[in-house]
C-alpha cells in the first residue's frame, strides 16, 4: 500500500507504508513493526525472518513516520542531554556514544549546553521536560534534584534520589598515574587542581591526595596550580602554567594535569620557557581525548572510556524506559592508562625547572634514560 504527498517543489512523492512492507514479506504489520522498531516483541522473531523484513524495507525505501507513531502511542521517543559545553572534546566523545546507541534503538535526543549558568541549567531542564523527553542524561553537570523521569548523570558525583551516577574510579585513576611517575623516579610533582564547577574536581583531588600519601609523594601548595575557567581548550592552563613558572622556586620533574586540555596548555608553556618535555619535565594528562595521541610529544594519560560511558548511559536510561529496569544509584567505570612520549625518567641531577629567559631550546627527538 502506498500514499502520496507533495515535496517542496509540488511534485508527488511516493510514501511506502508499513502495510506495504508486511504484504511484501507475507507477515502481519505488527510483526514487521516490532522488527523495524527493534521492540521487545522482536526477540521472538527468527533471525532469518528479521533479515527478510529489513531487506524488504530497504527495497521499498520504507521510511517510518515517527511523528505519527508518537501521536498514536503518546510517546516522543526522545532523550534530553544536558552538557556544560558542547565544544568540549570530553563531552563530544560522550555524546557520540549516546547518539550511537540511541540511533540503534530509533530514539532521538535533544542537547542543551548550560555553560555553568545555574539559571540556564534550570530553564533548559524544564524546557526539555515540556518537550516531552522520556529520559535525561547529564554530562559533567551537578543536578540538584530528581527530574521525575529516568535520569543518568555522567560524572555527577552528588547522590540524588532516582538518578544513576556513572562515575569513573578516580582512586584507581590516581594510582595508575602516580605509580607510573613514581616508578620512573619522580618525587617532586606539580599537580593541577580542577576548577570548582567541574563535578570531577573534588573526587579527583581527594583520590590524588590519598594515593600520593600511600606512595610517600608530598603534595606541596607551592607545586599546586589551581585552574579557573573553561577547560574545554588549553587556553586556561597555558597562562596558569606561565604564572607558576614565574613564581615557583622549588625543583620539580613532572606534572600531573587535571585533563588533557590542561596538559596541552602546560606543555606549550613549558616549551615556550625553554623546557623540554619529557627531558626536563614529564607530563601526564587525563581523559585521552582524540587529540592526545597527536600532540608533540604525544600525551601519556589516564583514559576514560568516554564513548563507552555515553553508550552505557543511553543503554541505562532506555532500560528504565522500555523495560522498566530498576534504577541503580551508581555505575563505576574502570580507567586505563596509556603511556606515550610525554613521560620519561628524570635526568640525574636535574636542574631546577623554572622559567628561562634565553629562548626555547631545540626540541630533542630522544628521551633520556
Amino acid at each position: 500500500m502506498e500514499s502520496r504527498s507533495k515535496n517542496q517543489a509540488g511534485s508527488k512523492v511516493r510514501t511506502v507504508t508499513l502495510k506495504a512492507v508486511a504484504e511484501r514479506v507475507g507477515l502481519t504489520p505488527g510483526t514487521v513493526s516490532a522488527v523495524l522498531n527493534n521492540s521487545a516483541a522482536a526477540r521472538s522473531v527468527p533471525e532469518r525472518t528479521k533479515k527478510r523484513i529489513l531487506a524488504a524495507s530497504r527495497e521499498l525505501n520504507y521510511r517510518p513516520n515517527y511523528l505519527a507513531r508518537s501521536l498514536r502511542v503518546q510517546r516522543t521517543y526522545t532523550i534530553g542531554v544536558i552538557a556544560r559545553d558542547l565544544a568540549d572534546p570530553y563531552a563530544a566523545m560522550i555524546i557520540s556514544g549516546i547518539e550511537h546507541h540511541l540511533r540503534q534503538q530509533n530514539f532521538f535526543f535533544l542537547t542543551v549546553a548550560h555553560h555553568n549558568d545555574k539559571k540556564l541549567l534550570d530553564s533548559y531542564s524544564h524546557i526539555l521536560l515540556q518537550r516531552g523527553v522520556e529520559g535525561l542524561i547529564s554530562v559533567d553537570t551537578l543536578l540538584g534534584e530528581s527530574m521525575s523521569l529516568p535520569t543518568i548523570a555522567i560524572a555527577g558525583h552528588r547522590p540524588v534520589e532516582g538518578v544513576t551516577n556513572i562515575v569513573l574510579d578516580h582512586r584507581r585513576s590516581a594510582q595508575l598515574a602516580l605509580q607510573h611517575l613514581f616508578d620512573l623516579g619522580h618525587r617532586e610533582i606539580v599537580f593541577m587542581k580542577g576548577p570548582h564547577y567541574s563535578s570531577d574536581s573534588a573526587d579527583r583531588w581527594k583520590a590524588i591526595l590519598e594515593i600520593a600519601a600511600d606512595l610517600g609523594i608530598a603534595v606541596r601548595p607551592e607545586l599546586t596550580i589551581q585552574l579557573k575557567g573553561d577547560l574545554s581548550t588549553p587556553g586556561v592552563a597555558h597562562p596558569a602554567t606561565k604564572s607558576f613558572l614565574r613564581a615557583n622556586k622549588m625543583p620539580y620533574t613532572a606534572l600531573f594535569a587535571f585533563n588533557d586540555n590542561s596538559a596541552m596548555g602546560a606543555i606549550s608553556a613549558f616549551q615556550e620557557a625553554g623546557l623540554q618535555v619529557p627531558n626536563d619535565v614529564s607530563v601526564v594528562g587525563f581523559d585521552d581525548i582524540k587529540m592526545a595521541a597527536y600532540t608533540n610529544p604525544s600525551l601519556t594519560t589516564v583514559r576514560q572510556p568516554l564513548f563507552k560511558m555515553g553508550e552505557i548511559s543511553a543503554r541505562s536510561v532506555l532500560g528504565q524506559i522500555k523495560n522498566s529496569d530498576e534504577y541503580v544509584a551508581e555505575i563505576l567505570i574502570e580507567p586505563e592508562f596509556v603511556i606515550r612520549k610525554s613521560t620519561a625518567k628524570p635526568r640525574p641531577h636535574a636542574p631546577r625547572c623554572t622559567e628561562r629567559t634565553n629562548g626555547p631550546k631545540q626540541q630533542s627527538s630522544e628521551q633520556s634514560d
